[in-house]
């Protein structure tokens, strides 16, 4: 239900860097996508996460889904590939370095950028505040692979590793039951290995103090409404946009462009809202 242009500042700041970047609309699951020839679609992936499914069917359905994202993101390469090389006119012809690729993306957009990391055309990829998916279809990834989430996802996360379960209390504020938490924390335990997993081939995992899920998108510049309802964070946008995108960039850059890299290594005084996960793992 989202769009490309939602992350238009991180394109951006990667392109204004050297980089040659490609943001993905991924048909039938934005809120439109527009073609040459003006043929406009719409989502059609919304009752994929009805409250009405089981969590073992949402589960399934978002691995179905899942499938298909990380799909468009194989065929985005293809067609760099063909520009490359000649098949597709374009003034970038031979000048890709198609041997240096990244990923990345948002919300469900991450858990896209790490399946895709499985294809071997990508080096490292970028998870900005999405649950993974297709958790059991295959063995961990074994290449460096960073996690920025937000603090409200880091203290779910942070629940599992301490094995706190909710209480009858928190359970009925949720609007959630037993059984489904349960299931969503055999997921998240899965997905921590898996973090676990990145950080042993040179990743990290990280989390930005005082944001929420849509600080990772331009959504956050749209109304200062937004950090009233909590939708946002107590962060600035422009603070939590200029932090992302140092970190993004850092990352990146080391394993791209055999540069940079400093950002990587621990606790930065510039960025004292950033919190290192790694240790916890």
């Amino acid at each position: 239900g989202s769009s490309r242009f939602l992350n238009t500042s991180q394109a951006e700041n990667l392109a204004s860097h050297g980089y040659i970047v490609a943001v993905i609309d991924h048909t039938y699951n934005t809120f439109a996508t527009e073609f040459p020839d003006g043929r406009i679609t719409t989502s059609t992936t919304n009752d994929l996460f009805s409250p009405d499914h089981d969590y073992q069917t949402s589960r399934g359905n978002r691995d179905k889904l899942g499938k298909v994202l990380t799909g468009d993101v194989a065929f985005a390469l293809d067609q760099f590939e063909f520009i490359q090389s000649g098949q597709i006119p374009s003034h970038l012809k031979g000048r890709i370095d198609l041997g240096h690729v990244g990923v990345f993306g948002h919300s469900i957009g991450g858990a896209t950028a790490y399946d895709a990391s499985y294809d071997p055309r990508i080096a490292v990829g970028i998870d900005l505040d999405g649950g993974l998916y297709r958790l059991r279809d295959r063995e961990g990834l074994r290449k460096p692979f960073l996690f920025i989430n937000s603090e409200s996802y880091f203290e779910k996360l942070k629940m599992v590793m301490d094995n706190r379960v909710y209480t009858d209390a928190e359970l009925n504020r949720m609007g959630s039951t037993r059984e489904w938490e349960d299931q969503v924390t055999e997921d998240k335990k899965l997905e921590l290995e898996r973090m676990r997993e990145t950080v042993d081939e040179g990743g990290q995992v990280l989390y930005i103090e005082n944001t929420e899920h849509l600080n990772f998108a331009d959504v956050q510049f749209i109304s200062p409404i937004f950090k009233m309802l909590g939708i946002t964070g107590k962060i600035a946008p422009e603070r939590a946009n200029s932090v992302i995108n140092a970190y993004m960039l850092d990352f990146f850059d080391m394993y791209l462009k055999n540069q940079g890299g400093n950002l990587m290594k621990g606790p930065d005084n510039r960025f004292p809202e950033v919190k290192f996960v790694t240790s916890l793992l």
